[in-house]
């Protein structure tokens, strides 16, 4: 999981920044979303009469194959002159035999979001007061907080995944409440992993909001107690809106690391993007295709989140303290 150096934050940033300035790199994360849209509207929303095959692609395979065998011959008729025409024939094999791939992939896609804005999600409303404990509260509290971050974060995430799923009667429980696995509701392994992801990022985003309050002024609570606020008032309306913006580069390195970290989840049967490239390479063998066309997915939502939280810090930057970062 993610380190807590603001550095490394600054270096996702940074870096998702010189991607997304690029027509090219804006223009092929449109494509990327509008497929996407397109096909999970196609998959999960519309009625069977009206649907694309869910197991088929929108995209024809047979052109790219023939193109592909075409090229393939004309290269090697030319010999050694023709190598950019084989590695264009290279290119058009690779997505010919990508395209068939493409709607699990996307469904995997789906499953990966929901487990990522979950687990950010609700790993946020533990950490909040994991971390006001740590910062304000007395020695119990001070000693609680500490104990869970530094047990969460000094153990592997694969691990806990493993002691939720498989050493817990954590599945059982969850098989027992209502409409689970139901039509659009997640399954078991699904909540499982929720939870795990929940309780991981918890730990984590609690030390960067931690750090945060921290480099918020003592004085700023003094003065909310000077004009009547109770200490519980002041941090919730002094200190947290102010610590909550220094926070923000933490969550998007937090974010990048959770939307890769999501893989995980495969290995407790969640059927999220790596479950189904591997799954696709298991039965094709094509293993380099679908593992580089896995690592494009990840690559565009890495870039997408990087991006989303580059226009949260910058609309909710403190005049003053920070704010739209000069080229």
């Amino acid at each position: 999981m993610s380190t807590g150096e603001p550095s490394v934050a600054d270096e996702v940033r940074t870096t998702a920044d010189v991607d997304v300035d690029r027509p090219w790199a804006l223009a092929g994360l449109a494509v990327f979303w509008g497929w996407l849209l397109i096909r999970w509207t196609n998959d999960f929303l519309l009625p069977n009469s009206l649907a694309f095959p869910s197991d088929r692609s929108f995209v024809p395979v047979a052109p790219f194959a023939s193109a592909a065998e075409s090229v393939a011959a004309v290269a090697a008729s030319l010999g050694v002159v023709g190598a950019p025409l084989d590695a264009l024939a290279g290119v058009l094999s690779f997505v010919a035999g990508a395209i068939p791939s493409l709607p699990p992939l996307a469904r995997g896609a789906w499953l990966t979001i929901v487990l990522t804005v979950a687990g950010i999600a609700f790993g946020f409303v533990l950490a909040v007061p994991l971390s006001v404990a740590r910062v304000y509260g007395g020695r119990g509290l001070r000693w609680l907080s500490l104990s869970y971050t530094e047990l969460i974060r000094g153990t592997p995430l694969l691990a806990q995944l493993f002691v939720l799923y498989f050493g817990l009667p954590l599945t059982q429980i969850i098989r027992t409440l209502p409409g689970i696995g139901v039509g659009m509701v997640p399954g078991t392994a699904v909540w499982v992993a929720i939870i795990g992801f929940t309780l991981n990022s918890a730990a984590y985003q609690a030390e960067y909001i931690r750090s945060a309050l921290e480099s918020v002024d003592a004085g700023q609570l003094t003065a909310a107690r000077s004009i009547g606020l109770s200490k519980v008032d002041g941090i919730r309306y002094v200190v947290l809106p102010q610590g909550l913006r220094y926070a923000i580069p933490g969550w998007s390195n937090e974010l990048v690391y959770l939307i890769k970290y999501s893989s995980l989840a495969a290995f407790i049967t969640v059927r999220e993007l790596f479950f189904q490239a591997e799954s696709i390479a298991n039965d094709t063998f094509r293993y380099t295709e679908l593992f580089v066309l896995a690592a494009l997915f990840y690559l565009a939502l890495v870039v997408s989140a990087s991006l989303l939280m580059n226009v949260v810090e910058e609309r909710t930057s403190i005049p003053g303290l920070g704010g739209k970062r000069q080229a």
